[in-house]
């Protein structure tokens, strides 16, 4: 089993190896994509933001991914990111990690995690880049690049017009010491075995699929044993219980737990139309 800590994130070179080493397989913990928050002119909400973040992160949770995807990462300024990561270093509670995002073209990428890196973030999740097709050894020099930008743990996120094969990655965790994760947002379980055949513990993996928890049975029989939740951000103990349950193999626990969720939700939803 694997876990995303502090100690992971911030690592490289031989302190990754040393923190892989030393990770408690029992570690495993569920991550939080807090959305952001906009007042009714589209313009950051930074209170109501720092409110969550401080709510969320006072859960059992293995970090905070600021300004991800369901953070709504595509939508704000390079600027507003940076306002954003300052926010949930300064209100994520300690011991709690903050990932920064980076993305768009490498030269706007690597001024993120750089910028990530001076705003305190705990780790990077790099993004693919903007538009553009790319072949792989395309988005290797991406990837290097920023990792070479940065002394944080960078997570790829392999997704769209970045679907990274078990050649590239093997290849950057042999050149990167600092890429420490890997994220998977495409659903092709074959490629994600090749890739947890060839690397084993180098990296940390994560599901990443729209709805995470609708695939964490299957990626947690190749070993992948923690995902991005946005499930997290609304119902965090019901999300927090799905988890455990994925983990204890307990396939009744989780496949029932959802449609019981499913259910409550219909109903929430029902309710509300009628009373209109």
């Amino acid at each position: 089993m694997l876990d995303l800590d502090r100690s992971t994130i911030l690592a490289s070179g031989h302190e990754a190896d040393r923190a892989r080493r030393d990770r408690p397989a029992a570690r495993v913990r569920l991550l939080s994509f807090p959305v952001t928050h906009f007042r009714d002119d589209l313009s950051f909400d930074e209170d109501a933001y720092r409110e969550n973040i401080a709510r969320l992160g006072a859960y059992d949770v293995a970090g905070l991914f600021a300004a991800g995807g369901t953070g709504e990462f595509f939508s704000l300024t390079p600027d507003e990111v940076g306002r954003v990561v300052r926010a949930a270093v300064a209100e994520a509670p300690d011991g709690v990690p903050v990932v920064a995002p980076a993305g768009y073209g490498t030269a706007q990428a690597v001024r993120m995690a750089e910028d990530a890196e001076r705003a305190g973030a705990d780790g990077v999740l790099l993004f693919p880049p903007y538009l553009t097709e790319a072949s792989q050894e395309g988005l290797a020099a991406h990837v290097r690049a920023v990792c070479r930008a940065t002394r944080l743990g960078v997570t790829v996120y392999s997704r769209a017009n970045a679907v990274y094969q078990d050649a590239t990655i093997a290849e950057l965790a042999d050149a990167c010491p600092n890429l420490v994760g890997f994220k998977d947002g495409v659903g092709d379980l074959e490629l994600m075995t090749r890739i947890r055949s060839r690397l084993g513990d180098r990296l940390v993996y994560v599901g990443g699929l729209p709805t995470a928890e609708t695939f964490a049975l299957p990626y947690r029989e190749m070993g992948v044993t923690t995902y991005s939740s946005a499930i997290f951000n609304f119902a965090p103990e019901f999300a927090l219980a799905f988890h455990a349950a994925v983990l204890a193999g307990d396939r009744a626990g989780s496949t029932g737990g959802w449609r019981s969720s499913s259910c409550r939700t219909a109903r929430s939803a029902t309710a509300a139309r009628d009373t209109r």
